[in-house]
C-alpha cells in the first residue's frame, strides 16, 4: 500500500503563491508517475499536473504557466509551486500516486481523505 500526505495549503489573496507538498510512503518502490487533483465545491475533481519519475510534465489548461509541479524523488515528495493564484483556483487540493503498470493510489472509489485547502481571496 502507498500513503500519501499532502500539507501547504492555506488563505492567500489573488496574485499570490502557495507552495503544496505531499510525502508518499510505504510500497514506494512500484510509483511511476505523481500528480496533484483538485476538488472545488459542487464540481468534479480534476487533475491539475502530474509528473514522470524521470521528470516528464502536463498540466491542465487552467493552470499552465502558473503552476509547476516538481519531485524530489529519493524523499518521495512530489511538489506544486502555485504563482499568479486566482480565486477559481479555491479548491481542496490532493495528490496521487501511478504505478508502473497504470494503477492508481487512489481511484473514484477511494476516500482521499482531506487533501490541504487552498482558498483564494478577491
Amino acid at each position: 500500500q502507498v500513503q500519501l500526505v499532502e500539507s501547504g495549503g492555506g488563505l492567500v489573496q489573488a496574485g499570490g503563491s502557495l507552495r503544496l507538498s505531499c510525502a508518499a510512503s510505504g510500497s514506494i518502490f512500484s510509483i511511476n508517475a505523481m500528480d496533484w487533483f483538485r476538488q472545488a465545491p459542487g464540481k468534479q475533481r480534476e487533475l491539475v499536473a502530474a509528473i514522470t519519475s524521470g521528470g516528464s510534465t502536463n498540466y491542465a489548461d487552467s493552470v499552465k504557466g502558473r503552476f509547476t509541479i516538481s519531485r524530489d524523488n529519493a524523499k518521495n515528495t512530489v511538489y506544486l509551486q502555485m504563482n499568479s493564484l486566482k480565486p477559481e483556483d479555491t479548491a481542496v487540493y490532493y495528490c496521487n500516486a501511478e504505478f508502473g503498470w497504470g494503477a492508481r493510489a487512489r481511484t473514484d472509489f477511494d476516500s482521499w481523505g482531506q487533501g490541504t485547502q487552498v482558498t483564494v481571496s478577491s
